[in-house]
């Protein structure tokens, strides 16, 4: 049996660029009401990006108009979201919304069509192994599918409970060449 596989493109740089802004103006303004000066450090992980991505991101956040930059003294500085950030805010927070409902989606039908198949080729269960953040959108499958959706978390109890009759979907941590070879498998990593 062949192992089932999707092809994706992979996220734009600037949906990353533009997700470590939102981050950042959220948490500007998360902040505004606190004791506490907010650090460029703070930013920088709360977007995940580096100190100079984050001087750089605010900078730009700056000659946009969205946020204000108050030197306090020789070392501290403050930040504040002005409306025109607020209203940024809520627009990319609609855009972020709509794009991860899209990926949603993307992953439903992508996962669907794999435990049809694999019911039509006989599966009586699912087997999801692994820890996986598409486990809720595998279980739904099942559940339109009518086959019983069973985890496992250990590979080894795993592989004991593999059968012909189990169709395995392998978690995003889990490589395909974890896996045994030749069986009919879906592996959540490579959709």
């Amino acid at each position: 049996m062949k192992e089932s596989t999707f092809a994706v493109s992979a996220i734009p740089a600037e949906d990353d660029q533009e997700d470590a802004e939102l981050a950042i103006l959220e948490n500007i303004y998360a902040s505004q009401n606190r004791e506490r000066l907010l650090k460029q450090r703070d930013l920088a992980n709360a977007a995940g990006a580096s100190l100079g991505m984050t001087n750089a991101i605010l900078k730009r956040l700056a000659l946009k108009g969205l946020i204000v930059v108050r030197r306090i003294n020789s070392r501290n500085i403050q930040y504040a979201v002005t409306p025109d950030g607020v209203n940024a805010i809520a627009r990319r927070s609609y855009r972020y919304f709509k794009r991860t409902i899209r990926n949603v989606v993307f992953y439903r039908d992508r996962i669907d069509e794999s435990v049809s198949r694999a019911k039509l080729r006989g599966a009586q269960a699912v087997l999801l192994i692994g820890v996986s953040d598409l486990d809720f959108i595998v279980e739904h499958a099942c559940d339109r599918h009518g086959l019983p959706f069973l985890k496992a978390v250990d590979a080894d109890v795993a592989s004991a409970a593999r059968s012909p009759q189990v169709f395995p979907v392998f978690a995003e941590s889990a490589s395909a060449a974890s896996a045994s070879a030749g069986i009919d498998a879906l592996y959540l990593s490579t959709i």
